[in-house]
């Protein structure tokens, strides 16, 4: 049994993103894990979006809960759309804050050196599970999946590793036929882990 926080990063509560992130969890807590859900849209995120802080800001108390959450479990379940070839700007925020020095990472004194820095989020693991408008192959050959590079530096950088991946594309022009095969995609995914 695992215990997974799966973290929906979809800025919009009625979005195929959450309907991914319900089946996943589903299928998840069927095979026996314990799952907890936390959805970036309901954190108060924006003040450090538009304010200076410090190294270390002041978190509130929704942050700290994030945190924990993030602590307590052993596999990390990303939900989000891809947009402009990234996650939304959403999940960056919540990296810059959440995941900030001394609770995913310290720099060592590395005394003029290369920097060197401990990963704090270690026994830990991750899957992506991202939707988008273009074709996964698309995305994966042409673009060269620059999403997937960036979340497994950052989650690999804390510790968090293996990171694995699942596209679902192209959402635009999907039928309701295929937005079903999906989700049964998704709720088999969690059933698996």
């Amino acid at each position: 049994m695992k215990k997974i926080l799966v973290i929906n990063a979809h800025p919009k509560a009625d979005s195929f993103c959450t309907a991914l992130a319900d089946k996943y969890t589903e299928g998840a807590k069927k095979s026996g894990n314990e799952v907890k859900t936390l959805n970036l849209k309901d954190l108060n995120l924006e003040p450090f979006l538009k304010f200076e802080y410090k190294d270390n800001p002041i978190l509130t108390p929704d942050l700290l809960q994030a945190r924990e959450l993030i602590a307590w479990s052993d596999h990390l379940v990303f939900v989000y759309p891809n947009w402009w070839a990234m996650p939304p700007a959403l999940l960056k925020v919540f990296f810059e804050i959440v995941f900030g020095s001394g609770f995913a990472f310290k720099y060592k004194d590395s005394k003029g050196g290369p920097p060197q820095w401990d990963r704090l989020l270690p026994n830990k693991s991750s899957r992506i599970i991202v939707t988008m408008d273009s074709p996964t192959w698309y995305y994966n050959w042409l673009v060269g999946d620059p999403g997937f590079k960036m979340m497994k530096t950052n989650l690999q950088f804390c510790g968090i590793t293996p990171v694995t991946k699942n596209y679902f594309g192209s959402v635009k022009g999907a039928s309701d036929e295929q937005r079903k095969k999906w989700l049964e995609e998704a709720y088999a995914i969690g059933g698996k882990e």
